[in-house]
């Protein structure tokens, strides 16, 4: 498409009027090489306000705007726009009375130019606008240029827009354009700034570690890079800094910190992103409670600063264990109560009670015993629920890997009613009733089997129910810490495996446990988790060698295999690794939380789909076979 260029068009008149007040307009500008005195926009006529910034205190006074044209509105006389920049929206007018050649250019104006403005801030009386913080006033323009026109938008620019949600990514910079997305960014470039000045107020480092690192297999799987000088070879992008930082303690830095970018190739989901940031913290001499109490310093400086919020600290503390029993999820959501409830030994007591799926659950053999557990649901708010919702709710679960729903309501005289569980004795059912403190009205939920399989169901149903009912307060912000951490976990295939990564330290009273019952040993691991979201997670870190060797052989590392994997950082630790921890808090997470936003998407400037595809750059894209030869590297069955 041609483009034809001109010069941008100004227009200064010599006077205006402000209420009964004569103002004169200079028009002494710089004097060019040229004939002329003009001033021109950029050069002579800077800009004095964003766009969001002008008040009634501002009334009779000069101002200049830059910005986009958000709207245009042609009243038969007199052209109306809403402008726009990061700042917000202020209402400029265009009168023939105050310059004719302004208000003719105005005519030309369309959605999305970009332009500049100069003119005299009014009051806007009878005519004002609440629902804007400029609104009670507006800028009568003398002056206008226009440094750029616009194609007519893919979509419209506005918060509410229709547009799909690809067709924006594919366009992202006009979506960042508009105001929810660019309060979003406003936001995060707040925390940034918080998290340094706290940090530094608390004598951290910020020190940079590296992105192509050594590929180190297990935890998350590495993006990999070819070296093109070192044929044959693959760097891998650093999934965390987490060997670095130790490393930094090892060298005496004693407190480092880094907003750093990190990359894992995970299947993707609303939440999770293939680059991310993390706010990464390591301290040397330390023990849980003080890394806490940074971060506890961090959250509140960034609750005041953002939103102006204060919020109680030290938070509340809260063990795996018990996590898992009352609320079925390491990161629960305190906003509500409605926790569960354990009733194995009730159903062990009666052997099952005369329901035979019941009675095969508690004499289940592997690697951990089944569980019974329960949750009720207070007649309150079980009576907004009817029996085809919630026959319903075993659908939900089923998708949460259960095999079905045992359920009932509670009659008169505790009597169970549209229940499965037709056979059971009333014994139990009495004993039931009682462990679970049942009312006439409420409904009674019963899950079993494996541990994790029975707190998944009932921890997701705990929440999926609570948001149907509205039961979760929207303004509230509830921290906690989980604690004590299993030190090992079992992996699909039955294996012991590092629950959190091999270098975490066991707690000392479990350290007998480490050969003869290692599934049973606690970490000195912690997560800081707000309204059912990890926003934090670290672990005081193992420093002695004889240690750092159980655990190896706890989870059947060898010492060839230790070595291949971590030896620089072991060798490190040869020569004084001086008690340390750390913690890293997820910045993606924190800033989509602060703003309110539904998705990791919508404060990350330039995010990847479900696919790992950037659909603005059109990334990953293919190379050429030059590129390839470069690296060495040949592709082989590749499907167009």
């Amino acid at each position: 498409m041609a483009v034809r260029m001109t010069w941008p068009r100004v227009f200064t008149p010599a006077t205006t009027f402000c209420g009964d007040r004569e103002i004169v307009v200079s028009t002494s500008g710089r004097l060019s090489s040229k004939n002329h005195a003009m001033p021109e926009f950029l050069k002579d006529i800077k800009r004095t306000h964003d766009c969001g910034g002008l008040r009634v205190s501002d009334v009779c006074k000069r101002a200049v705007l830059f910005g986009w044209v958000a709207s245009r509105r042609d009243h038969g006389g007199c052209v109306f726009i809403d402008l726009r920049d990061r700042g917000g929206l202020t209402q400029v007018v265009f009168e023939p009375g105050v310059s004719t050649d302004a208000h003719t250019l105005a005519g030309e104006l369309r959605s999305e130019f970009c332009i500049g403005v100069s003119g005299v801030v009014q009051d806007r009386a009878e005519r004002r606008n609440p629902n804007m913080p400029t609104g009670d006033v507006e800028l009568h323009c003398d002056q206008l240029t226009i440094f750029s026109r616009s194609d007519t938008p893919p979509f419209e620019i506005v918060d509410d827009s229709t547009a799909n949600e690809m067709v924006r990514l594919k366009y992202r910079a006009l979506d960042l354009r508009r105001p929810s997305l660019q309060r979003n960014f406003l936001l995060r470039s707040q925390i940034y700034q918080t998290a340094r000045r706290v940090l530094a107020g608390h004598r951290f480092l910020e020190i940079e570690t590296p992105f192509l690192v050594k590929y180190t297999p297990g935890g998350a799987r590495n993006f990999l890079v070819p070296s093109r000088l070192t044929p044959g070879t693959f760097y891998a992008l650093a999934e965390s800094p987490q060997l670095f930082k130790q490393l930094f303690m090892v060298a005496g830095f004693d407190r480092y910190f880094q907003i750093v970018r990190c990359f894992r190739d995970e299947d993707l989901r609303q939440d999770r992103q293939p680059e991310f940031t993390q706010i990464d913290i390591e301290m040397s001499f330390v023990v849980e409670e003080d890394v806490q109490a940074v971060v506890e310093s961090l959250m509140g400086a960034l609750w005041k600063d953002v939103l102006n919020l204060d919020i109680v600290t030290p938070f509340p503390r809260l063990s795996f264990a018990d996590a898992m029993a009352l609320y079925g999820s390491d990161k629960p959501d305190l906003r509500f109560g409605l926790p569960l409830c354990d009733v194995t030994e009730v159903v062990r007591k009666h052997n099952g009670g005369n329901v035979d799926m019941l009675q095969k659950a508690i004499v289940a053999t592997g690697p951990e015993p089944a569980v019974v557990k329960a949750w009720r649901l207070p007649a309150a708010e079980a009576s907004k629920m009817s029996n085809a919702e919630v026959d319903k709710l075993e659908e939900f679960v089923k998708g949460l890997g259960a095999r079905g729903l045992a359920r009932a309501r509670i009659g008169a005289a505790g009597a169970w009613t549209r229940s499965p569980m037709k056979t059971m004795s009333e014994a139990m059912r009495q004993d039931l009733n009682a462990a679970a403190g049942l009312q006439e009205g409420d409904l009674f939920f019963l899950q079993f089997g494996a541990p994790k399989l029975v707190n998944t169901v009932l921890g997701g149903l705990r929440l999926h129910v609570a948001n149907k009912l509205n039961l979760i307060p929207k303004d509230q912000w509830k921290f906690a810490w989980i604690t004590e951490f299993p030190l090992l976990e079992r992996s699909d295939d039955g294996r012991l495996v590092a629950s959190h990564h091999p270098f975490t330290s066991p707690m000392a009273e479990d350290l007998d446990k480490l050969e003869s019952a290692p599934a049973e040993v606690r970490a000195r691991a912690y997560d800081l988790v707000l309204n059912g979201n990890e926003i934090a997670g670290g672990s005081i870190r193992i420093h002695r060698g004889d240690i750092q060797s159980r655990v190896f052989k706890a989870i059947g590392l060898t010492e060839e295999d230790a070595r291949a994997k971590f030896g620089f950082l072991l060798d490190a630790f040869r020569h004084g690794p001086p008690p340390h921890g750390g913690i890293a808090a997820g910045l993606d997470r924190l800033a989509m939380l602060l703003c309110g936003a539904d998705s990791l998407r919508d404060v990350i400037a330039f995010p990847k789909t479900q696919k790992g595809t950037d659909l603005c750059t059109e990334a990953p894209a293919a190379v050429t076979s030059k590129q390839l030869e470069e690296l060495h590297i040949a592709l082989t069955n590749v499907e167009p």
